[in-house]
């Protein structure tokens, strides 16, 4: 018993030590080159450099743009899981997969799906020349929070969704017997229930706004409108590479996220209430007819066809056209793209298959640290335990770029005695990194519902531990590892920033193909590169499922 909580314990250190040398450390590397200065150590310096005016400027638009997209977002994803939680609206299955897509879409390909859309002479003003006049009104701060939101809002939707469902009818029958009235109800009932669960996501749509690059470099870009995440990467990749600049921008950006994290997790603390008792819940649908049935899916449908129809429709067009210039021509479109994708030695192919050799290889090794740390991690009831879970999770609530900067600036120190730095190796560690949380949420799900009487069972009847883990824990946790795996192969397929940076000169990815393929102004072959992966991800989320299937 002693041989095994010392075996425990050692174990639970190795892992700490491991984390702490793949996230802990770069992040701390980050902080101190920001206050490092030729002079000595200066801890005003990140302060020092952010108060240059154009500098101050890009924060402040970074905060704006993260606080404006938050609105958004919550305008659009709190009335749509009000009715698919409360009404019969929700028993659409259908719904919540469609509503899904703009998320598992690349944030770059939406918003040139938007450029396409809404530019002079647009495919819009194509269509409807009148609206050319008014094109310039979407080019601005209001048409990249719409073109974020619509692509975030996914993530909140089926977070307050999922709560407003625990909820059940009960509470809100019993306001409504002592004479409370439906927006009584809401406001003191429903409201202060979705606190917590809302400001948890709010977080998050409000980090992966601020950490978002490839809208930055889109849209932003075209409109002059510059973020902290923008200005990161220029000073890491234009000459003269600056990283004094870069660090001290990445702390800043850092500082900020935990600053709201803290706020989020106090908001979260005094609203935590219990919804989900012994004597279970009752869940009232209320059917919509009449105006009221018209509204809600007059709302629905605009939904979808602002985050899925504009997008894709421009995306699968602009992938079929000889040359943009001659616009909707019945003799402009070609499958001629297509074609050249799948020519043998194709540049884009290559991409593709070293785009998903480097995603089998990072979805595989999370899962695996993630499969071992949650075994340590268990239900999170110890000190120990909750460390271990705190900082895998970490990656999640910092923006990605910080991470990789951190990564790149403590893997090629000069006293790092391995060279792994501008590897193949090193893109694959930087993957696992930024998305190990994804394992580790999914593997939690899985093992938090085996009851240990199951375990205990094993150990009755003679089962030494690892046959115990072998023949019943581990066929448990498959169906989390493999949703785990399909999650972590889809978003490091698509994944730019990270890519962009870290990637080795003479390797490309999908994703560096198709950001390429923009910058060139190749909009047709990088759509139909785009689409081509959309495709292949989903052929492989399907195979991966079928598997799962086997294992449930």
């Amino acid at each position: 018993m002693m041989h095994q909580l010392y075996a425990s314990r050692a174990a639970k250190l190795a892992l700490m030590a491991l984390l702490a040398l793949l996230i802990i450390c770069p992040l701390l590397f980050i902080l101190y080159t920001s206050i490092e200065t030729k002079s000595g150590i200066d801890i005003t310096q990140p302060f020092k450099i952010i108060s240059d005016h154009a500098l101050l400027e890009v924060l402040l638009n970074t905060l704006l743009l993260g606080a404006a997209v938050v609105v958004l977002s919550t305008l659009i994803a709190l009335p749509l899981a009000f009715l698919a939680a409360k009404t019969t609206i929700g028993r659409y299955v259908w719904l919540d997969i469609v509503l899904v897509i703009p998320f598992m879409t690349p944030p770059y390909i939406d918003s040139m799906g938007w450029i396409l859309f809404m530019q002079k002479n647009g495919f819009l003003s194509q269509l409807i020349p009148a609206a050319d006049k008014y094109s310039g009104y979407f080019f601005g701060l209001p048409g990249m929070v719409l073109v974020m939101s619509l692509h975030l809002f996914p993530f909140l939707y089926l977070l307050l969704r999922g709560t407003i469902e625990k909820i059940g009818s009960g509470l809100e029958e019993a306001g409504a017997i002592f004479g409370g009235g439906s927006l009584y109800r809401m406001k003191r009932i429903l409201l202060p229930l979705v606190l917590s669960a809302y400001a948890m996501g709010a977080l998050l749509v409000f980090i992966k706004t601020i950490s978002e690059f490839g809208t930055p470099a889109t849209f932003g870009r075209q409109i002059g409108f510059y973020v902290l995440t923008s200005e990161i990467h220029t000073y890491v990749s234009s000459w003269p590479i600056d990283f004094g600049k870069a660090t001290a921008l990445a702390s800043v950006l850092l500082g900020t996220c935990m600053l709201f994290w803290y706020v989020q997790s106090t908001i979260s603390r005094r609203s935590q209430y219990a919804m989900i008792g012994g004597k279970g819940t009752k869940l009232h649908l209320a059917k919509l007819t009449g105006w009221k049935g018209f509204a809600a899916w007059t709302f629905i449908g605009a939904v979808l066809a602002t985050a899925i129809a504009v997008p894709y429709s421009s995306i699968i067009i602009a992938s079929c056209q000889k040359l943009r210039s001659k616009g909707l021509a019945f003799d402009n479109f070609t499958l001629e793209h297509y074609q050249n994708f799948f020519q043998p030695g194709s540049q884009a192919l290559k991409a593709l298959g070293q785009s998903a050799m480097l995603a089998f290889l990072a979805a595989s090794f999370a899962v695996l640290l993630g499969l071992l740390l949650v075994l340590h991690i268990r239900k999170s009831k110890k000190a120990s335990e909750r460390a271990l879970d705190m900082t895998a999770l970490l990656p999640d609530m910092v923006p990605s770029i910080i991470i990789v900067i951190g990564l790149i600036l403590f893997w090629n120190s000069g006293w790092m005695p391995a060279g792994l730095y501008g590897t193949t190796g090193f893109v694959v560690l930087t993957y696992v990194v930024l998305f190990i949380p994804y394992a580790i949420q999914y593997l939690k799900s899985s093992f938090v519902q085996v009851d240990g009487v199951l375990l205990e069972s094993g150990k009755i009847f003679g089962g030494r531990p690892f046959y115990i883990f072998r023949r019943i824990l581990l066929p448990l946790l498959v169906p989390g590892m493999v949703y785990g795996w399909i999650m972590i192969f889809s978003i490091s397929t698509r994944e730019l920033v990270a890519s962009l940076l870290v990637l080795p000169p003479d390797m490309q990815v999908s994703s560096t193909y198709i950001f390429s393929q923009f910058e060139q102004g190749s909009v047709s072959e990088g759509m139909a590169m785009a689409l081509i992966v959309a495709a292949f991800t989903t052929t492989i989320l399907l195979v991966m499922q079928k598997v799962s299937a086997r294992f449930r």
